[in-house]
């Protein structure tokens, strides 16, 4: 069985959520908090969505996209920020210039109607991760397996959706089974996986579905 160069280390993570205490009653409003709220706002309103909802079969893909909709009425800047694939960001910070841009566009274009208050207000809130070592510290493909198959959602959701903000273009398990076990192909087809189209829960068994012809080869 193929021995990876170097281990692979599952995290355990929880996010406490906390309130900023900043509200925007109009989109315009939000325009302006936006620019100048905390990144760990932003990390929470678009990266950790996924997480607390074990998202998606359903919706848009971030709070911005859904207040918009459902407080504002406005499905076109909606369909504009739920376009934002958070995929394509190495950090928060590109991430709010283009939610920050998008806003810019809808209230240059409709002034009035990014001035009208909205039904409710958006509430601003800061998510912050704490991570701790788990038990498993995996050597090869099976061990892999085997510990993916035990960790929580939220563990896949650090290793799988918010990795890139910590440096790799790819996520966690393929920057580890392409470098280490140096089996690109599967690394591959693991990070093309939709994080949109599929619950956490379906990402984990779609991993491990990709995993085992290369365990059993």
């Amino acid at each position: 069985m193929r021995q990876a160069k170097e281990p692979f280390q599952l995290m355990a993570a929880s996010t406490l959520i906390r309130i900023c205490g900043v509200q925007a009653h109009t989109i315009a409003e939000l325009l302006k908090q936006a620019r100048k709220i905390s990144a760990n706002s932003i990390f929470n309103h678009t990266f950790q969505t996924l997480s607390q909802h074990h998202y998606l079969t359903e919706g848009f893909s971030n709070d911005f996209a859904q207040w918009v909709m459902a407080a504002c009425n406005a499905p076109q800047l909606a369909e504009m920020l739920t376009a934002l694939d958070i995929r394509q960001y190495e950090s928060v910070e590109q991430l709010r210039a283009d939610v920050v841009r998008a806003l810019e566009e809808f209230v240059s274009a409709f002034p009035q109607r990014a001035r009208q208050k909205a039904f409710e207000p958006f509430y601003f809130c800061e998510a912050i991760t704490v991570t701790v070592l788990t038990d498993w510290r995996v050597h090869s493909l099976r061990e892999f397996c085997e510990a993916l198959w035990h960790v929580s959602v939220h563990s896949v959701h650090y290793h799988f959706v918010s990795a890139r903000l910590r440096g790799p273009k790819t996520n966690d398990f393929s920057a580890w089974i392409g470098q280490s076990l140096e089996l690109k192909e599967l690394a591959e087809k693991i990070d093309h996986i939709d994080i949109y189209t599929n619950t956490l829960e379906r990402v984990r068994q779609m991993i491990l579905d990709e995993c085992v012809p290369w365990v059993e080869a």
